[in-house]
């Protein structure tokens, strides 16, 4: 005769415990979520910036030989006759050498844009301040909603 031991049957976890454990599960991935895609999103931020600064140091060298700004509306970086960036230069994990325009407003104003066409949704601007901006929606999720609103 055994006395003071009972054998328990039910091992494993009950429905309750299950359901407590995904909730917990889901609660930390909304948490996450959000967060980890605002990382990304200013890590691709911080690509166009590192190469709209790198492209107005040319500028303000060429500004500094010649007393101007050079010319140009629109005109792809990689492809200008001021530029001395070569072939695949500017390339990134996420923008090649098109994504880079120079267009010159005036006399000594210009602007620096990186097209964000599906990586981000909208382009990121320099101007010879050193200041950047977000312009014109040219691509992901809100140019493709907008365009299919007939808005865009």
């Amino acid at each position: 005769m055994m006395i003071g031991f009972q054998t328990n049957l039910n091992r494993g976890f009950s429905l309750l415990e299950l359901m407590v454990v995904i909730v917990v599960i889901a609660v930390l991935t909304g948490i996450a979520m959000p967060i980890y895609s605002s990382s990304i999103k200013k890590a691709k931020m911080a690509e166009a910036d590192a190469a709209l600064g790198t492209i107005r140091s040319q500028l303000r060298i060429y500004y500094a030989e010649y007393g101007e700004y050079p010319d140009g509306s629109e005109a792809t970086v990689i492809d200008a006759d001021w530029s001395h960036f070569k072939a695949g230069e500017l390339n990134g994990s996420h923008f090649a050498d098109e994504s880079y325009s120079y267009t010159k407003l005036s006399e000594n104003w210009y602007q620096i844009r990186c097209a964000g066409g599906e990586v981000l949704d909208y382009d990121r601007t320099l101007d010879q301040d050193g200041n950047f901006g977000q312009t014109t929606l040219s691509g992901g999720f809100w140019a493709i909603f907008l365009g299919w609103l007939g808005w865009g």
